[in-house]
């Protein structure tokens, strides 16, 4: 038999589907892959039960319902002060992912560059090269996960045709600084390249920082593609409801993108996330404030327990260091220990690096969007654990197994 295709054969089962499966396995409490476990608004849930029940149920159009592009079109205008035109500047898409890929396919050609951001979300790089595009990727250092200025402008050139970035970032958690994107506006403006947005966190960060979309920056209307979730932003992850903000004509090629993927999105779901986008400021602010209590929540209790904790300015996320509590092996052998063990389950940081070898290799994510009844029932699996671990004098020093599904 003749071999499938090379790229998706080589490539890994997602890590996200990899810990889940094995959290299910071990009984585990599932902080690895980024969803909440309480249901979203109850008035968005309620509007999409009956929006299926008036016989509206068949093709919407591709783009998306008028009344979700018009919704999409207003919060850009009332939360980041950009001007959009809903007929033709926004596609609906079946969640975020499919989003990014549409707009990768929307804007490369075999050949062309395209800058990544690493730690970088594990869509991103099988995408680019099954296009046939050439990932430059620039690392971002932890602890603090400062943009390097003189590596990013060095991984531009004359093929450079975008930069796919993440703000707030998964899974660093890094909100880009003013400073940091007029630099990133400089070199893509420098370079005639677009930028891929995806900013699926836009309305959730803390302690003061703020989203700041590349698109509403002056000079990078017409370079930009921004892109949101429904999914995080009203705590539907399941509902895979995207959207993309993009200059007409880029918008009119990734609907043609959209077409070949998913054509479109179930109007439902669509008809409900425009209630949800309509909602009061108090929303969005309370959703903010909710996950940064949430975040304390962990971070506190991970403190406690000895683990070194990154700081964290948005998203879903806290990376956290396990030097410090004597563990000998690496962070694929720590999380699978966590989750056989102590019955907690996060998410290894080097899986979202294109070379493991040479990531960082004793972080591991925590996703705290979930109940405080949750939260606490992983920092007490996990104290317990580690004090018999410690009282058995064991260490974790060998080889760890693969990830595999």
């Amino acid at each position: 038999m003749k071999a499938p295709n090379t790229l998706l054969a080589n490539t890994g089962t997602t890590i996200f589907t990899v810990m889940s499966a094995l959290a299910a396995e071990h009984g585990a409490v599932n902080l690895g892959q980024g969803f909440p476990d309480a249901e979203g608004p109850a008035d968005v849930v309620r509007a999409a039960a009956d929006a299926l029940l008036d016989q509206r149920n068949q093709y919407p159009p591709m783009t998306g319902l008028p009344e979700l592009r018009e919704a999409v079109a207003a919060a850009n205008w009332r939360f980041w002060g950009i001007e959009v035109e809903p007929a033709t500047e926004v596609v609906v898409t079946s969640g975020a992912t499919e989003a990014i890929t549409a707009s990768l396919m929307a804007l490369l050609d075999p050949g062309d560059e395209v800058v990544l951001i690493e730690p970088l979300y594990d869509t991103y790089l099988p995408v680019v090269r099954m296009l046939g595009a050439v990932p430059r990727l620039v690392r971002l250092e932890p602890p603090r996960w400062e943009l390097p200025r003189a590596a990013l402008a060095a991984a531009f050139g004359p093929r450079t045709k975008a930069l796919l970035m993440n703000s707030p970032q998964n899974p660093c958690a890094k909100v880009y600084t003013a400073a940091e994107l007029a630099f990133i506006a400089d070199l893509l403006q420098r370079h005639d390249a677009y930028a891929v947005c995806d900013e699926v966190y836009e309305h959730i960060t803390f302690d003061g920082w703020r989203h700041i979309p590349l698109m509403s920056l002056p000079g990078l209307r017409e370079r930009c593609l921004r892109i949101g979730s429904a999914g995080k932003t009203f705590s539907l992850t399941g509902w895979k409801v995207g959207y993309v903000t993009a200059p007409a004509v880029l918008a009119s090629t990734i609907a043609k993108a959209h077409q070949l993927l998913t054509f479109t999105t179930p109007p439902n779901l669509q008809r409900a996330v425009a209630v949800g986008l309509a909602k009061p400021d108090s929303y969005f602010e309370g959703l903010a404030r909710g996950l940064e209590a949430k975040r304390d929540r962990l971070s506190a209790g991970l403190a406690r327990l000895g683990f070194g904790v990154l700081e964290t300015r948005g998203s879903y996320f806290i990376s956290a260091d396990f030097r410090p509590l004597g563990f000998a092996g690496d962070d694929v052998a720590f999380c699978r220990w966590l989750t056989e063990t102590a019955k907690v389950t996060a998410i290894p940081l080097s899986a979202f690096y294109a070379d493991a070898a040479t990531a960082p290799r004793h972080y591991a994510r925590f996703a705290f969007c979930k109940h405080d009844t949750t939260l606490d029932l992983a920092l007490a699996r996990m104290e317990a654990a580690f004090a018999a671990w410690r009282g058995e004098g064991q260490r974790a020093g060998a080889a760890p197994r693969a990830l595999t599904a």
